[in-house]
C-alpha cells in the first residue's frame, strides 16, 4: 500500500492555479513521421509547429545512416565521453562541424539546453559579468543563474543598452550572450554591432545559432557566417533544421578543452548514441550540398508566400524568417484559437508564459521547405477566418 507523504505540498493546488491562469500544459499525442503533416491526438493535420525546417528528420540518407550505425555500434554509447562513450562517430561529427563553422574545434552535446548551461557555467563564476538579451532562451537564462556571475539584462536587440552594461568595471571576465535568430519572435540580433561592442570592451561574445543553423549563410553555416561575424563561442542545435538531435559548441581549441574539463552537463552525462551522431553527420552533408541550397531556397519562398498570405495579420518585420509569430495577448484566448486551428486541421501551437512574457501569448507558426502552396493557403484561410 502506498504511504501518504508526511508533508502537504499542495501539488494539486499548484496545478489548479496553472489551469486558472490558462498556463497548464499537456503533451499532445504525436505520431507518424514529423513532416508537413502529422498525426495529433489521432487526427492527421497540417503541421505548422515543427522545427524540422528543412525536412531532414526523415531524409532517406539520414535514416539509412542511422540504421547502418546501429548495426555497427549498437543503440547506446553506455557512458560519458570521458569514460567509455567517446565513439568514432562523435569525433567525425565534431571535426566536420569545426570545419563547417570555420573554427579550431567543436564539441557535441546531448541538447541545446546542456550546451548553453555548459558554456555559461564553465566560462564564468562569481567574479565575472554576463550581459544577456532580455528575450534570450530559457537555457541561457538558467545558465546565467547557475554560473553565479553578475548578470545584467539589456534591452532586446539594443547594442547601446548592451554597451552600457559592459561598461561596468571590477570583473575578471565579461561575456555577452545573444541568440542570432530569436526563437519566439523570429527576429535577428544586430550581430555586427554587438560584435563591435564586445571587441571595444574586451568582452567574450557568445552566439546561440539554434534557429539559424542550416538555414542562413553559405552552406547553411549560420547567421554569423552570413554576416562575417566571428564570435568567441558559437552554439547551435542539431535537432531543428538539422533534423536529428543534440547541439554543438564551436570555437578555439582552448575553449573546447576547457568545456571538456569544466562543463558539468558534458562531464556527467552519457554521450548520445553513436547512431545519432552518424545520422547528424549525414544530415549536415546534405545541408552543405547543392540539395541543401535547394531546400533553403524552397523554405525561403514558403516564408515569403505565407508572409504575403498573412500580411494583414503578421506584425511588420525587418527580414523574413521561418518563425512567424502572431501576437494574441491573453493566454486563455491564445489556447482557444490554437485549439480551433487544430479542429480545422491545422496544428499551430500556442506559446505562453514563461516561454514569452506575460500578456504576450502568441500563435507561433513555423515553416518547412516541404510545405506546399496549398498547405500555406490553407493555413492562411484558417487563421484569417479565426482572427477576423
Amino acid at each position: 500500500m502506498l504511504k501518504k507523504p508526511s508533508k502537504n505540498w499542495d501539488l494539486k493546488g499548484e496545478i489548479e492555479t496553472l489551469q486558472k491562469k490558462a498556463l497548464y500544459r499537456k503533451m499532445p499525442e504525436v505520431s507518424g513521421v514529423p513532416g508537413r503533416t502529422v498525426n495529433i491526438d489521432g487526427r492527421n493535420v497540417l503541421n505548422f509547429s515543427s522545427n524540422n525546417y528543412l525536412g531532414l528528420a526523415y531524409h532517406p540518407r539520414v535514416v539509412d545512416s542511422f540504421s547502418q550505425a546501429v548495426k555497427i555500434y549498437g543503440v547506446g554509447s553506455t557512458a560519458s565521453r570521458l569514460i567509455a562513450g567517446n565513439c568514432p562517430t562523435h569525433r567525425k561529427l565534431e571535426q566536420f562541424i569545426a570545419s563547417w563553422k570555420n573554427a579550431e574545434a567543436a564539441l557535441v552535446f546531448g541538447s541545446g539546453y546542456q550546451a548553453n548551461l555548459s558554456i555559461l557555467t564553465a566560462l564564468t563564476d562569481k567574479d565575472d559579468l554576463i550581459v544577456s538579451d532580455e528575450l534570450n532562451h530559457a537555457s541561457i537564462i538558467d545558465g546565467c543563474r547557475l554560473s553565479r556571475a553578475k548578470t545584467l539584462v539589456y534591452k532586446h536587440r539594443d547594442p547601446h543598452s548592451a554597451l552600457d552594461a559592459l561598461k561596468k568595471t571590477g570583473f575578471r571576465r565579461k561575456l555577452l550572450v545573444t541568440e542570432s535568430i530569436f526563437s519566439m519572435d523570429g527576429d535577428q540580433a544586430p550581430l555586427r554591432e554587438l560584435s563591435d561592442v564586445c571587441q571595444n570592451n574586451g568582452a567574450f561574445m557568445v552566439v546561440d545559432e539554434a534557429h539559424a543553423t542550416g538555414i542562413y549563410g553559405p552552406s547553411g553555416a549560420g547567421l554569423c557566417s552570413e554576416l562575417d561575424v566571428f564570435p568567441d563561442v558559437q552554439m547551435g542545435t542539431l535537432g531543428k533544421a538539422v533534423g536529428v538531435s543534440g547541439a554543438y559548441v564551436a570555437g578555439s581549441r582552448f575553449l573546447i578543452d576547457l568545456l571538456v574539463n569544466k562543463a558539468r552537463p558534458f562531464i556527467f552525462t552519457t554521450a548520445h548514441s553513436p547512431a545519432v551522431s552518424a545520422a547528424t553527420l549525414e544530415a549536415l552533408k546534405v545541408i552543405v550540398s547543392p540539395e541543401g541550397d535547394v531546400r533553403r531556397l524552397r523554405l525561403k519562398k514558403n516564408v515569403e508566400f505565407l508572409s504575403e498570405v498573412l500580411q494583414n495579420i503578421l506584425p511588420p518585420r525587418e527580414s523574413a524568417c521561418q518563425i512567424l509569430p502572431i501576437l494574441i495577448g491573453p493566454s486563455d484566448l491564445t489556447m482557444k484559437i490554437s485549439q480551433a486551428c487544430l479542429q480545422e486541421g491545422l496544428f499551430v501551437q500556442g506559446i505562453r508564459f514563461p516561454s514569452v512574457p506575460e500578456g504576450a501569448a502568441r500563435l507561433r507558426l513555423t515553416l518547412m521547405s516541404d510545405h506546399t502552396p496549398a498547405d500555406i493557403e490553407k493555413a492562411g484561410q484558417v487563421i484569417g477566418h479565426l482572427l477576423s
